[in-house]
């Protein structure tokens, strides 16, 4: 038994788009996705007008989204295409690992942030774990994005809102490590619990918290005072 994916019969391949002004990296892209079993790559757009366009036109399941684009960015379209229905998840790549814009597509709603020099696998990975609700963020990067959404909000957090109230004390923990960029294995460890006990409360917080995925639950958490800022003098 080799490492590749199978595909059931019961499981679609996952539609991907490719939004990138550079035909290049499309071409690079494409090839590295086409030869996955489980990914069909349904097409491609060099603008954030022409990904818009494409995801209305077609079924798509995730989005590979560049930021910087001619006419409409990677920013705008991301918004556009999060909101609409039945809307494919965006993957975000960039050159950068520190770009704001970047960070301000994952704001918009995009599900995982991934640099453009990344392994082939670690694409790939990416993209399932996007495609299953999950999130593609690395810890380092969660903090730096919880860094540059710091220096957005006032000092004092808002109060907590009523869906934020009713979690559970042991929910509110699970919420604060994954803000402080944690991966479930970490949690788990911290916690003296089970791997799936703590699948589980995330499971709560996206219902709960109506969030999208693990990226958006971070968000939440910080515009809702429910994440501590360390460093501000007036922090509780």
């Amino acid at each position: 038994m080799t490492g590749t994916t199978l595909i059931t019969a019961d499981r679609e391949p996952i539609r991907v788009a490719i939004a990138d002004d550079q035909a290049l990296v499309r071409a690079g892209l494409r090839m590295v996705l086409e030869a996955e079993p489980d990914i069909d790559v349904v097409g491609e757009a060099s603008d954030g007008h022409e990904a818009i366009e494409l995801v209305r036109g077609r079924r798509v399941d995730v989005v590979l989204m560049d930021v910087r684009m001619p006419r409409v960015d990677g920013i705008a379209a991301t918004a556009s295409i999060v909101s609409g229905p039945q809307a494919p998840r965006v993957l975000i790549l960039t050159t950068f690992d520190l770009d704001e814009h970047a960070f301000a597509a994952i704001r918009a709603g995009a599900s995982g942030f991934m640099l453009k020099d990344a392994r082939p696998a670690d694409l790939l990975a990416a993209i399932r774990a996007v495609h299953a609700g999950d999130a593609a963020l690395a810890p380092r990067i969660t903090r730096r994005m919880l860094e540059l959404f710091g220096q957005e909000v006032p000092a004092r957090a808002p109060e907590p809102s009523e869906d934020a109230l009713s979690l559970t004390p042991r929910e509110r923990e699970v919420l604060t490590a994954i803000g402080e960029g944690l991966s479930n294995a970490e949690i788990a460890a911290r916690q003296f619990v089970a791997e799936s006990t703590v699948k589980t409360h995330v499971g709560r917080l996206l219902t709960k918290l109506d969030a999208r995925d693990r990226v958006h639950l971070v968000i939440y958490a910080y515009e809702h005072g429910l994440l501590a800022r360390k460093g501000r003098p007036d922090a509780d």
